[in-house]
């Protein structure tokens, strides 16, 4: 009998057929059971039979028992006086927290006006139980309220729930699996079980590697904050006298298109011109200096042929 009918090969293709088949139905069924115990929780509807209740409550705790898995991020824009000290503040406020800072861009900002002013962004993870109080101390960067701010919250209980279905799935094919190999004496059974093996590993590690995630996600809360510097949302002020609205934008565009205006004459007199004058001289002058002495040369020969001519007597006519 070759090794392909050998009957430890028909074990473990058989195991892997099965675990594949209750991980993928763990994935599925999870939250149709939560959510058919919170209706009938809620509904008053009759409990089911003893078997079905036993099963139940074997593959999934009750819903009161599950800890909620919810990521928390935050973002937020403030104008603060001095964006570079702020984000130092709020780094070392990370820290301090127990949390750690994840990017932190400090770069220049022009404005309409032309004038270059600081700009921050900064991202850092703290504590999710102290994510109100990170975004307190933020506020507190800034003497008016936030430009804009936002909290986003996720819940990943349902996924997290169904990650760890399909580990158990997996790790126990993975006992079964070296079980089947301590017991194989046939070289290629051994193999064979060993590529199996070395696939539910590597399950085993992606799904661990995605609860971690979530896990660290809900511990550790996200929270960026833009820092705007006060001179970016200065009001335009022009003799003591603060347009707003429409006209604001208006007097703005004209300031906008008399520095255009000026910038091209500057760039015509100092740029322009000096060009243009080199081309005149180099490539358009002696051209037309040439031309004209040529002109003159034969305008001259005109001039002496045709007295020359006047004085030749004319031919007899015979």
């Amino acid at each position: 009998m070759g090794p392909l009918n050998s009957p430890i090969t028909r074990q473990i293709s058989v195991l892997f057929i099965i675990t594949l088949l209750l991980a993928a139905c763990s994935a599925t069924r999870a939250p149709e059971m939560v959510e058919s115990q919170s209706i009938a929780a809620g509904s008053g509807a009759p409990a089911q039979p003893a078997m079905e209740q036993a099963a139940y409550d074997q593959a999934s705790p009750p819903a009161k028992d599950i800890e909620r898995i919810v990521i928390k991020n935050a973002d937020m824009e403030i104008v603060v006086a001095n964006p570079a000290d702020s984000m130092d503040r709020i780094s070392k406020m990370a820290d301090e927290m127990g949390g750690f800072v994840v990017t932190a861009n400090l770069y220049q900002q022009q404005l309409d006006s032309g004038v270059e002013v600081p700009r921050a962004t900064i991202t850092i993870r703290v504590p999710a139980e102290q994510l109100d109080e990170a975004l307190g101390r933020i506020r507190g960067e800034s003497d008016r309220l936030p430009l804009s701010e936002n909290l986003n919250s996720q819940d990943v209980t349902s996924e997290y729930t169904d990650l760890q279905s399909r580990l158990r799935n997996l790790e126990n094919a993975e006992a079964q699996l070296q079980e089947i190999m301590a017991s194989a004496t046939r070289t290629e059974d051994v193999l064979s079980v060993y590529n199996e093996l070395v696939s539910v590993r590597e399950q085993i590690e992606v799904i661990k590697g995605q609860i971690q995630y979530y896990e660290q996600s809900a511990a550790l809360s996200a929270v960026t904050a833009n820092l705007i510097a006060d001179e970016a949302v200065k009001p335009l002020t022009i003799g003591g006298w603060e347009p707003g609205g429409v006209a604001k934008r208006a007097i703005q565009a004209l300031i906008n298109a008399m520095k255009y205006i000026v910038t091209a004459a500057i760039w015509v007199i100092i740029f322009v011109l000096p060009v243009l004058l080199v081309i005149f001289l180099i490539f358009i002058l002696p051209p037309i200096l040439l031309i004209r002495a040529w002109r003159r040369r034969r305008k001259k020969r005109q001039e002496v042929v045709q007295p020359a001519a006047a004085d030749t007597p004319a031919p007899p006519v015979g």
